[in-house]
């Protein structure tokens, strides 16, 4: 046994045997436990928003709003559920970021890639330059 198969439960920091989780077996363990409650609740209760579910089943919101965001649950058919934007905390569906803060990153690296576009034209151009001065002072030679 290696130390690169031994790692430290992100969750409740306990040493457990890395596998292909995050999470030691016994976290995993109530992780599932967790979803299950959820599942099931939603399963009867198809209008219920986050805050309803997380009172109902004890689960936090943060987990809810992880099994999410892996394709667990599903916002399809519960229309009254949605989590915040990690940017600024709107209500949105699904993703990590409303439509809103996904356009001014988009814009943001847009002006990032043309500003570093126009830096290497103007190198290009420098080096243009310095060759063509240098091929005119050999050729007065």
């Amino acid at each position: 046994m290696g130390l690169n198969n031994v790692g430290n439960c992100s969750r409740c920091g306990k040493l457990y045997m890395k596998g292909i989780h995050e999470y030691c077996p016994s976290c995993m363990k109530d992780i599932e436990e967790q979803y299950e409650k959820c599942y099931k609740y939603l399963r009867e209760n198809r209008q219920s928003t986050f805050p309803e579910l997380s009172e109902a089943t004890g689960v936090s919101i943060r987990q809810i709003t992880k099994f999410v965001r892996e394709g667990r649950i599903s916002l399809a058919n519960h229309p009254n559920m949605s989590y915040e934007c990690e940017v600024c905390g709107a209500a949105i569906r699904e993703g990590a970021m409303c439509d809103s803060c996904r356009q001014k990153l988009l814009k943001d690296a847009s002006h990032v890639l043309q500003d570093s576009q126009k830096k290497l034209e103007q190198q290009k151009s420098d080096l243009q330059k310095s060759f063509n001065i240098k091929d005119r002072l050999r050729e007065r030679h």
